[in-house]
């Protein structure tokens, strides 16, 4: 059952780094290279419907983690799992602390009511989901590097 468990855990978090990494080296490129308001109204689409899904993606994520590393904690490989845990909850932080704000304001906007600064915040959600990427990619070798 435990080897399920951490197959399963690592699918869901490949998963989610999968689609991360989607967004940020993808998708928000592809929004800022259309042409007049549409960039802005992708992106504000974008954070609504993954703003809806992803919370549950990450804390889902990482209780899976979590379960693992109790469940295997006489295995080989659980102070990997104890650190990719360690790592969710940072990008758990991260997204509370610094991406949903500016998220939550975005998916608002449309061209007759954005802020004049909203590229600028845009732009700032873009560096801080690029740090959060590479923490979740951090934590998905750690786990799959505890599969070993």
């Amino acid at each position: 059952m435990l080897n399920a468990l951490e197959v399963f855990t690592t699918v869901i978090v490949g998963l989610m780094v999968g689609v991360e990494f989607s967004v940020a080296f993808v998708m928000n490129r592809i929004f800022n290279a259309l042409p007049e308001d549409s960039g802005q109204l992708a992106r504000a689409h974008g954070g609504r419907m993954l703003g809806a899904l992803m919370p549950f993606w990450y804390i889902g994520s990482l209780v899976l983690s979590v379960v693992w590393a109790v469940a295997g904690w006489d295995r080989s490989g659980a102070g990997l799992v104890v650190t990719a845990a360690a790592l969710l909850i940072v990008s758990v932080i991260m997204s509370l602390l610094l991406l949903v704000p500016i998220n939550n304001r975005g998916k608002t906007w449309t061209p007759e009511n954005r802020p004049a600064d909203w590229k600028e915040q845009m732009n700032r959600w873009d560096r801080y989901h690029y740090v959060r990427v590479a923490v979740i990619v951090a934590a998905f070798a750690c786990l799959v590097t505890a599969l070993v």
